[in-house]
């Protein structure tokens, strides 16, 4: 009996997907009754796990008060509760907050901000964006456009705003023998530097970046001192600071926000899968007070907005999962069971011959694959390792996140792990023996198919 054909426009269109029909901590259980260890919280979104009570609860609780409310006539109560919270735990200077539906929606609405600042400071004449190849932003316009994912920008490319992209933090690839990490964080801010002399100084609007880079290269964490001084760089030319934690921040990092292990403090931070945990649709802009002051001593605005803005479900949903987070003393957890899961994989792929880098922080950790562990080769993106890597995860009851291009939007593969903050010891061993497993059946699969494919 053929199953009916689906009539979801589902991501992929040539197989099935399983279909989850519950999930409670850090599992997921489909109707044929197979259940999976989350090892990547979805798109490391699930800091939470599922089910959790108290989040449950004041999802109901609120249903009942108010489901939604119209921004442009009313405010509710836990939009303002949350927006404190947020506020008052936000990297010195945050005034305010701007809840969307999700981080691609909260990208283009940090750009839109850091462009309308400087039109009502008078500097109209700013209109260039500066960005890094091998990252993500998103997949609204604006958020590919400044996105370094290739993939992901190849095809709607004429669609896209102009940006200028410099290159990403990657340390394991790029840093130069002989090059201390400090001297080549130093390297890229001059390359930023010159890029912004090039367009000139007084055009650009901001740089954006995330902290530590997530789906397109795998948890690449910044080389210390490379982010302060973009910084200082940026302040020296007026340019505003935007980063992008939609993956990398709200804990998984271990700390609220990752800039925080960097000294530094942007001018407009952007948030979101961790926020609410999955638990509704929710995202956020933090902003710094001199660009709201801006708005208010201009037009009085911000010309911008969506349906769904401080949705009142989901901001009751985000506030519960943050006076979790904080209740429950979970960013200590995440430093010590990122701690123990990097100690897992070292012990599981420290000297395996096709792993050649193993990083990340806290609960968000990345492995790179390649054919030659001294080269730094890559495999040939034809065998689609990182597909194989998933397929053959699903198969042993575990979700983690690989993709291809790891390098150039091509070449490379790696696989992310970002399991909840409550996951446990016994749980990471399975998460790493099954990976293990799932990456020697990948590797199988290719020398049964052509010996010589490494």
């Amino acid at each position: 009996m053929t199953a009916p054909r689906s009539h979801v426009l589902h991501r992929q269109l040539r197989h099935a997907l399983p279909i989850a029909a519950s999930a409670r901590g850090v599992t997921l259980t489909d109707t044929q009754g197979r259940s999976y260890i989350d090892a990547s919280g979805g798109a490391a979104v699930s800091c939470l796990g599922h089910g959790h009570p108290d989040v449950l609860a004041a999802m109901h609780a609120q249903i009942d008060r108010v489901a939604y409310a119209h921004t442009s006539f009313f405010t509710t109560e836990v939009a303002e509760e949350l927006a404190d919270e947020l506020v008052a735990n936000a990297p010195a200077g945050t005034s305010h907050a701007y809840f969307v539906s999700g981080g691609s929606e909260a990208i283009e609405a940090a750009l839109k901000m850091a462009r309308q600042y400087f039109v009502e400071t008078g500097q109209p004449q700013r209109e260039h964006f500066i960005a890094r190849r091998q990252s993500y932003h998103g997949n609204t316009l604006g958020a590919l456009a400044v996105g370094g994912n290739e993939w992901r920008r190849r095809q709607f490319a004429p669609l896209l705003i102009p940006v200028t992209h410099v290159s990403p933090c990657y340390e394991y690839r790029d840093r130069q023998a002989g090059e201390t990490p400090e001297q080549y964080g130093q390297r890229l801010v001059a390359e930023l530097s010159d890029a912004i002399e090039r367009l000139g100084p007084h055009t650009v609007i901001a740089f954006v970046a995330e902290t530590v880079v997530g789906a397109t290269a795998g948890a690449l964490t910044p080389v210390p001192g490379y982010l302060r001084g973009v910084r200082d760089l940026c302040t020296r030319h007026g340019i505003l600071l935007i980063l992008d934690e939609v993956m990398c921040g709200m804990g998984r990092t271990g700390t609220l926000h990752a800039c925080e292990q960097e000294d530094v403090v942007p001018d407009l931070l952007v948030v979101a899968k961790g926020l609410g945990g999955g638990y509704q649709p929710i995202g956020a802009v933090l902003a710094q007070a001199a660009i709201v002051d801006a708005f208010e001593r201009g037009s009085g605005l911000f010309q911008h907005g969506h349906t769904y803005i401080g949705h009142p479900v989901a901001c009751a949903a985000a506030l519960a999962v943050q006076r979790v987070i904080r209740r429950d003393g979970l960013l200590d957890a995440v430093k010590r069971q990122g701690q123990r899961l990097h100690e897992r994989l070292t012990q599981a792929f420290g000297d395996h011959p096709q792993v050649g880098d193993i990083r990340g922080r806290g609960l968000f950790r990345g492995i790179e694959l390649v054919a030659d562990r001294g080269k730094k080769q890559p495999f040939d993106p034809a065998l689609k390792l990182h597909a194989r890597i998933k397929a053959n995860a699903m198969a042993r009851g575990l979700m983690v996140y690989p993709m291809g291009g790891t390098i150039d939007g091509q070449r490379g593969d790696h696989v992310l792990l970002a399991p909840p903050f409550i996951v446990g010891d016994a749980e990471l061993d399975a998460i790493v023996e099954r990976l293990a497993a799932a990456i020697g059946a990948s590797l199988a699969e290719l020398a049964s198919q052509a010996p010589q494919a490494r």
